[in-house]
C-alpha cells in the first residue's frame, strides 16, 4: 500500500506522490524536515530485529553511491506512467519516447560542453570503460597495439587493459607519486610510435586524487593518441569541459550524481572511431545495440543538470565538511594517515589509513553505530586483496588493507560530520586497547 509524501524533502523541493515501501523495508526514523525520500535512498534500511538500534542513519559513502534525488525520481516516475513507448517506435509512443531520450541526451551533452550527438547511453560506468579501451583498440589495431594507463585506475579500466593484453596488446601501467598523482612527464616518455590509447581517469575513486588530465589531453592531441578519462567521481564535484580537457572519449556513471542506477553515458568525439562492444540492434545510433531504458535516461539527464547547476553551493559546503572530517580525524588521531593529494582532491573526499587497525572491522563497528562509509571502491567489496590504489601510493600491505573512506555528499550535515568524526576517533582508540 503506498502513502504519499508532502511538503519537501531530503533536497529541499516539493513534492506529492504516491511511493510504496518494499517489502521487508521499514523507514529508519531519520525524518528530514517536511517528508522522506522514495525507497532506495539510504534512510530506508533493511529492517532490524526487534529490539535492535535504529539509530540516525549517517550515510557517508555517496563515491559508491548517492541518494536519488526526489526531482529526478519524479521525472522517472512520470515516464514510467505516461511514456512507456519503445524508443525505437516509429508511432505516436514511441515518438514520444524518443524525444524523452534525445532530451536527456542534450542534457548530458551540455553538462560536458559535448554536441549531443556525441553522447551514447551505456548501462554505467563499466560498460563505458570497457567499450572505450575496447572499442579504441580494436579499431586501431592497425596502427598500433600500446596503450598507457595508470596504476590506479578503476578494476573496469584496469580489466579491460588486462584482456587486451590477452589478445596481443601491450600495457604500460604508469606509477603515481606518493599522493596518487601521474606525472605528465611520465605519460610522454611512455608514448611509444605504435601507441594508440591513453586512458587516465579524472579523479580517483578511493582516495579522490583529481589528475592532470588538461596536460595529458594536450599531449595526446599533439601526439595523434586517442585519450579516454574515467570521468565517474567527477560529475558534480568538479566542473567538467571536454574542449579544455582535450578528452576524445569520458566515461559517466548516473547514479554518482543523483541518478539512478543501471545507466551511464560515454561521450565520443565526433569523428572518433570504435568497435561496438555490445551487437543485437540499431540503437544508439546503430553503435550499442539494446532497447533504451527510458526512464533511466530520462533520470539521467535531468540528474546531469541538477549537478551541474548545483556546483556553485554544494561544493564549497561539502568541502567544509569534508575539510571538518579531515581536522578532527588528524588532531585527535596522531598517527593517522591522509591519503592522496591534500588539495588536488575531490571535495567530498577524505580517505584514512590507521597503523594497526582493521579497516574492514572499524567499518562494520562504524556500521553498528548507523554510520555507513567503506575502505574503498564498492566494486571490490568483500575481497581479502590489499587495496591496488594504495599499494601504488607505497604502503605496506598493513596498511594497504585498513582503508576507511568517507565520501560526503549533498544531504550531510555539520552535526552528522561532526558526529561520525567523533565515533571514528572514539573507535579507533578503543580497538587499540584491545
Amino acid at each position: 500500500m503506498g502513502f504519499f509524501l508532502p511538503s519537501t524533502g531530503l533536497y529541499g523541493h516539493a513534492r506529492k506522490s504516491p511511493v510504496a515501501l518494499p517489502e521487508g523495508m521499514q523507514y529508519n526514523g531519520n525524518l528530514p524536515e517536511g517528508g522522506i525520500n522514495p525507497p532506495g535512498h539510504p534512510l530506508f534500511r533493511p529492517a532490524k530485529e526487534k529490539g535492535e538500534s535504529m539509530g540516525q542513519l549517517i550515510y557517508l559513502d555517496n563515491a559508491a553511491t548517492t541518494p536519488l534525488a526526489p526531482e529526478v525520481w519524479q521525472q522517472m516516475a512520470e515516464v514510467y506512467q505516461r511514456c512507456w513507448g519503445n524508443a525505437s517506435s516509429i508511432h505516436g509512443p514511441g515518438r514520444e519516447a524518443r524525444r524523452a531520450v534525445d532530451r536527456a541526451r542534450r542534457q548530458v551533452a551540455a553538462g560536458l560542453g559535448a554536441q549531443p550527438q556525441e553522447i551514447y547511453f551505456t548501462s554505467g560506468g563499466s560498460e563505458s570503460d570497457n567499450w572505450a579501451i575496447k572499442g579504441a583498440a580494436l579499431a586501431r589495431k592497425d596502427r598500433g597495439r600500446h596503450l598507457i594507463t595508470s596504476a590506479i585506475e578503476h578494476h573496469a579500466v584496469l580489466h579491460a587493459c588486462q584482456w587486451l593484453e590477452s589478445q596481443g596488446f601491450e600495457v604500460t601501467y604508469l606509477p603515481v607519486d606518493s599522493r596518487g598523482r601521474v606525472d605528465p612527464a611520465a605519460v610522454e616518455q611512455a608514448v611509444r610510435p605504435d601507441t594508440i590509447l591513453i586512458s587516465v581517469m579524472t579523479a580517483n575513486n578511493e582516495i579522490g586524487t583529481i589528475q592532470p588530465i588538461r596536460q595529458i589531453g594536450v599531449l595526446a592531441r599533439e601526439r595523434g593518441i586517442l585519450f579516454h578519462t574515467d570521468a565517474v567521481q567527477a560529475v558534480g564535484a568538479l566542473p567538467l569541459d571536454v574542449s579544455e580537457t582535450g578528452a576524445d572519449l569520458v566515461s559517466l556513471s548516473a547514479h554518482k550524481f543523483h541518478g539512478p542506477k543501471g545507466v551511464g553515458a560515454l561521450y565520443i568525439r565526433q569523428g572518433v572511431r570504435l568497435e561496438n562492444l555490445i551487437h543485437g540492434g540499431a540503437q544508439e545510433r546503430g553503435r550499442r545495440a539494446g532497447t533504451e531504458n527510458v526512464a533511466a535516461i530520462v533520470g539521467m539527464g535531468y540528474a546531469m543538470e541538477r549537478a551541474v547547476s548545483l556546483l556553485p553551493e554544494s561544493v564549497p559546503r561539502i568541502r567544509d565538511l569534508r575539510d571538518r572530517m579531515i581536522e578532527t580525524v588528524l588532531s585527535r588521531i596522531p598517527d593517522a594517515r591522509l591519503n592522496g593529494d591534500r588539495e588536488e582532491r575531490l571535495p567530498g573526499n577524505a580517505h584514512f589509513t590507521f597503523p594497526d587497525i582493521d579497516g574492514e572491522a572499524l567499518i562494520l563497528r562504524l556500521d553498528l553505530m548507523d554510520i555507513a562509509c567503506s575502505g574503498g571502491s564498492a566494486c571490490t567489496s568483500g575481497t581479502t586483496e590489499p587495496s591496488h590504489v594504495l599499494q601504488a601510493l607505497g604502503q605496506p600491505p598493513r596498511l594497504s588493507r585498513g582503508g576507511l573512506r568517507i565520501t560526503v555528499g549533498e544531504q550531510n550535515t555539520r552535526a552528522e560530520i561532526d558526529r561520525a568524526a567523533d565515533a571514528i576517533c572514539s573507535l579507533v582508540t578503543e580497538m587499540r586497547g584491545m
